[in-house]
């Protein structure tokens, strides 16, 4: 059965504007059927070709976007806002040396730190997790606990919480990424590339083919 309910305002809702939003090519085409019931094998052949060609030029602008929307946040403490300290990690691991994938990482393992603080890292894990190694997914679910160990004299902080994990195949990692990228990374007048220095890296990250073995 169709949809047969059909739009209205009452005394609370906002006008509608009726204008089409634009199609991001000019050759594609809309569909103006108001409910997935009524798309055919025809509107899902064209959704498929659109959507995906869509999310190859609009997923990395969004990912970016996320990021610079912070460069002109006011601190809260740090001489360094949230941007500022994942531009300077990304920057102080490209000049490390690292691989391009950790270099993305870094530059993002932050990037939801303001608007989801508590489950930051598994925000930015669950961002990048078709796309980057079980090594970096693990990193970034756990390297809030592993922070914990450079904040001595902080009321309520277990040091020590990150020794669960001891064996863990990713603990040296996490806890180098920490103690040299993360938790040094709050410097004002610290040097960083500019964000157009790290986009075509993350564009070749998330090009990869997705994958999702092998992450938990």
């Amino acid at each position: 059965m169709k949809n047969d309910i059909q739009p209205h305002l009452d005394k609370n809702s906002i006008p509608i504007d009726p204008t089409l939003v634009e199609l991001q090519k000019d050759e594609w085409s809309y569909s103006k059927k108001r409910s997935l019931d009524e798309f055919n094998a025809k509107d899902w052949e064209l959704w498929s070709e659109q959507r995906n060609q869509y999310f190859e030029g609009q997923r990395v602008k969004h990912i970016l976007r996320m990021l610079e929307c912070q460069k002109d946040d006011k601190a809260y403490l740090y001489t360094v806002n949230n941007y500022y300290h994942c531009m300077q990690t990304a920057t102080r691991m490209l000049r490390a040396g690292l691989p391009e994938e950790d270099v993305v990482v870094g530059l993002l393992h932050d990037v939801g730190f303001v608007t989801c603080n508590e489950t930051h890292g598994e925000f930015s894990a669950a961002l990048l997790r078709p796309f980057i190694s079980e090594r970096n997914y693990w990193m970034l679910v756990n390297h809030a606990v592993f922070q914990q160990y450079h904040c001595y004299d902080l009321l309520g902080c277990d040091r020590h919480a990150r020794d669960q994990f001891t064996g863990h195949p990713h603990f040296a990692w996490t806890a180098e990424f920490v103690d040299k990228f993360d938790q040094t990374t709050i410097n004002y007048d610290e040097e960083i590339l500019p964000l157009e220095t790290f986009e075509p890296m993350v564009k070749r990250i998330f090009a990869r083919t997705p994958n999702f073995q092998n992450k938990e």
